[in-house]
């Protein structure tokens, strides 16, 4: 004969076969949690936090990388100066950082 017999094989008598087969893929989606949702949860929120405790006279930076000065602000929108007598209107959304104080002077 050129092929040998195949054998079927016997489950173990325990009953753990079944939760040590599913070990890994808890483990993997606990490795997933930890890693990358759970970091971007925090961001997230602190990203919110920082959108919320927005104020007049705040130093930031939008999403389309222009600085400028928060000159108004309503529940949705902020108005930026990002030059004398120049001001846009963004979303709140659309700020990205919020620079310390006097950052606009130095760099220009």
């Amino acid at each position: 004969m050129l092929i040998s017999p195949a054998f079927a094989q016997v489950p173990s008598i325990g009953g753990d076969s079944g939760l040590m087969g599913f070990l890994p893929i808890i483990l993997m989606f606990a490795l997933l949690y930890f890693l990358m949702i759970r970091p971007q949860m925090k961001r997230a929120k602190e990203q919110k936090a920082m959108i919320d405790a927005l104020q007049k006279g705040d130093e930031v930076v939008a999403v389309g990388g222009l600085v400028g000065k928060i000159v108004d602000l309503t529940d949705q929108y902020a108005t930026l100066e990002i030059a004398s007598e120049t001001k846009i209107l963004v979303q709140r959304p659309a700020v990205q950082l919020l620079l310390p104080k006097g950052t606009i002077k130095n760099i220009k």
